[in-house]
Order: C-alpha cells, then structure tokens, then sequence
C-alpha cells in the first residue's frame, strides 16, 4: 500500500494529485448528522435530565429547551463553516478566530482525552446492548462487552480505511435503522396516550422534588444527547443543519413522551437501559429486537464520530501543528489511514479502563470549554474581519447566548464532579508545554530549545 502527504503540480512529470475526495452529498451530510447525534445519548439521557429536573413535565421542558440552544450553535457552527472553509471543524474554526494555541490545546485535549473517551462511552453502550440478550436474564461479564466492544470499534476503523463512500453508504442506512428504532419507541408510546394512559403525566410540574441548583445539569445530559449537530460534512451546511435538527428535537421530544406515557417517572430512574424497559412493558413480542437496534444505532455514532475525528487530525498536521504522518493518506482510497491508525491505541485504552459514566464526566468539561470558544471566536471574527463574504450569517445574539449557556455548563460541572472535570481540565493544560516545547519552539530561549531537542532524541 502506498501513502502521500501532498502532490506539487509542478513537479516534474505527470502526477496524480492525492486528496480527501469530497463525496459527501447533502442526503449523506443529513444521515451522517442524524446518525452521529441519534447514538447511545437518547437511550441514557432521558434519565439524567429527569433526574436532574425534578419532575415530567420540567424535563419535557428541558428537552425543547435543549433543542433551542443546539439549534443556536449548529446554525453557529454553520455560519463559521459557510466563511472557513477547510475542513478540520473545531480545529480550524479555533485556528481562524482565536489563533494556534487554543486551536492546539483543542486538538491535544481532542486526541488525548475527549474522542477516545466519547468513542469508548457509545461503543461500551454499543457493546453492552448487543451481548446483554446473549446472557439474559442476567448481566453480562464486563470482560465480555469489552471484547465485543474492541471488535466494533475495530470494524468501524477498517471501513473508514477501506472507503469513505463506503462508511458513507453504510451510516444512511444505519440511519433509516436508528429511525426504526425511534419508530418502535414513538408508536407505542402514542397508541398508549391513544387509549388514555395518561396518568403519568398527571401533576407533571410537581415542585416537591424539584430541586433548581440541579437543573443546569439536566441541560447538560439534554444538550450532550444532541452533541453530533457540530460535525459537518458538505458545503451545504446550514439545509442539513436545519433539517437534522427538526428531526432530532421532534424525535427526542415524542420519544420522551412515549416513555412517560408507558412508564411512572420512578420506573425511569430505576432502569439502566430505558428503553428496553419501555418495550418490555409495552411491545414484549419486539423485546428481543430493541437491544440489537439500539446497538446499530450506537455504531452510527461510533462511525460518524471516528469518520470526523480522523479528519481534524488531518487538518491539523496539514496546518503544521501535529505530526506529519497524520497528514498521509492512502494513494488508491484517498482516506486518512494513518490518523485512523493512531487513534485506536488511546480508545482501548479507554475501554479497558474506563466505565461508561466516569468517562462521561471526565471528557465533558473540555468539550464544552472549547466549543464555547468557538462560537465566541465566531463574534471575534465577525468583529475583526467584517469584510469577509459570509453565504451564511447569523444574528450575533445567537452565538452570544449559546456561548453563556456552555461556559455555565462547564462551570456547573466543576461544581457537579469536581474530581472527572478537575482531571480532565487538567489534562487540557498538559498541552501548554507542548505546545511551547515543540510546535512554538521559537518563543523559547535557543539555548533551552537546544537542550530539549537534544533529551528528545
């Protein structure tokens, strides 16, 4: 197999130029973003947000809340992505607006701590909903679903590897697969109301468990079930924004609904695997099937989360901020091998010693520290750079509440979980000296940049 950094046209004789082969259309831009949201966080969010909200009808009300606020940073997102138009998504945005070094503490932070985390949180789901039927009506061996798990996350790897349009074609259908799944949720819970079962919903604002100092928490469990609408995947960003986001928030909404309307609020705190609940209580006949739907759709995400993830690496080392070799792609796939390659390492890692709700806590705070930087690097550069052409342009207000809304999440969640955010935050800052130390050696004294390079080799 061949690889290749960059062809020069005027090289002597005639060469083929190597590239990242944009075949993403705006079908698969809305599958691969309906694909990477609908994961694993519908399947656990629902009872985090009730938990944290007090009542029903306060968590109904958090779940639109949430798709508000993820439609004002997706159409945040879009308005970058439409005037930056490289691609790398997070990375570039924060390269372009607020410059190198908060871009690479993202990019540290994203291939140290965040995606290996993330991928390892959706495959652990993927892992345990797909063994756990095999070992009913008990649990399934932890050291199971981690080989189960490996061998997913394996396979998604291969496919990326293999061909984008392939991993492409794969993600629309696990799409329609994950709108089965939502289907089989949605169906029975209307029928259910259809009939007058609504008992559940009856003192819905209860105030007696409500506790408000818990609330920006339940915002936080809704707005990470919705995280996937800041990938993007063509040019035609703000339709497949827009239609992903009615999509996901009507989804999430009816879905909601439907579990209230089958079961208590005290039965939802009580699972772990809400959804399996519901369909054990109301379509026992299709009970069997739910895990293994509700495992595809977490390979979506999974597939989706790694297809995007690869290519910030890309981006990065083609900006000279991270080793070359991620820069390489394979000559007759025109993919990103060896970024795929290297990130695998750091996602067993991950899995064999992490636990689906630690690493949760511990990845979240620097996600949502740098995609606030980044709808505020929006209204920097909007300020600083007025004269570049924007097809797509957002009231500042937009950009303005959403970045608020995240840096109080990210403060509520020092307070929440002191010890997962306080090591993940610092973490992010081991990224400090390498930056200085390697990618800006120039602002260090010659002599000190010497003697490192010198212990380096």
């Amino acid at each position: 197999m061949g690889f290749c950094r960059k062809s020069n046209a005027k090289e002597e004789g005639k060469k083929e130029t190597v590239f990242l082969r944009k075949k993403i259309t705006l079908v698969r831009a809305i599958a691969l973003t309906i694909g990477t949201v609908i994961g694993s966080g519908i399947f656990i969010a629902p009872k985090g947000v009730l938990q944290n909200s007090g009542n029903v009808g306060l968590s109904l009300v958090v779940w639109l809340a949430c798709g508000v606020l993820s439609l004002f940073g997706a159409l945040s997102y879009a308005d970058l992505g439409t005037s930056i138009t490289k691609s790398g998504g997070h990375y570039i945005y924060l390269l372009e607006t607020l410059g190198p070094l908060p871009a690479f503490l993202r990019l540290w932070a994203e291939f140290v701590m965040i995606r290996p985390a993330n991928i390892a949180v959706v495959s652990l789901a993927f892992g345990r909903y797909l063994i756990e039927p095999l070992f009913a009506p008990c649990h399934a061996p932890a050291l199971a679903v981690k080989l189960v798990t490996t061998t997913g996350i394996s396979l998604i790897i291969a496919l990326n590897c293999w061909s984008v349009s392939w991993s492409a074609n794969i993600q629309t259908v696990l799409a329609v697969l994950k709108m089965v799944t939502i289907g089989l949720i949605i169906v029975p819970g209307m029928m259910a109301l259809a009939e007058g079962k609504t008992t559940n919903f009856q003192n819905a604002f209860d105030t007696s468990s409500l506790a408000l100092d818990k609330l920006p928490l339940a915002f936080y469990s809704g707005i990470g079930a919705i995280k996937g609408l800041f990938l993007f995947y063509c040019r035609n960003i703000p339709l497949s924004v827009i239609v992903s986001l009615l999509i996901v928030t009507l989804g999430y909404l009816l879905i909601n609904v439907s579990y209230y309307a089958v079961l208590t609020a005290e039965e939802v705190l009580a699972s772990e695997a809400v959804a399996v609940s519901f369909v054990d209580r109301a379509f026992k006949s299709i009970s069997s099937a739910i895990p293994i739907l509700v495992a595809l759709s977490c390979f979506g995400s999974l597939n989706g989360g790694i297809f995007a993830a690869a290519r910030m690496l890309f981006a990065a080392s083609r900006e000279g901020q991270w080793p070359p070799l991620f820069s390489m792609i394979h000559r007759r796939r025109n993919t990103p091998f060896p970024a795929l390659l290297l990130m695998l390492p750091l996602i067993f890692l991950m899995v064999l010693i992490g636990d689906l709700y630690g690493l949760l806590n511990f990845y979240s705070f620097s996600r949502w520290l740098f995609i606030g930087l980044v709808t505020l690097g929006l209204m920097i550069h909007r300020y600083r750079h007025p004269e570049i052409p924007r097809p797509f342009k957002v009231p500042l207000f937009i950009p303005l509440v959403f970045t608020i809304i995240c840096f109080f999440i990210v403060g509520m969640s020092l307070y929440s979980d002191p010890v997962n955010t306080g090591i993940g935050c610092a973490i992010t800052l081991t990224g400090l000296p390498v930056y200085y130390l390697v990618v800006q050696k120039s602002r260090i004294p010659a002599s000190c940049s010497a003697m490192f390079s010198k212990y380096r080799q």
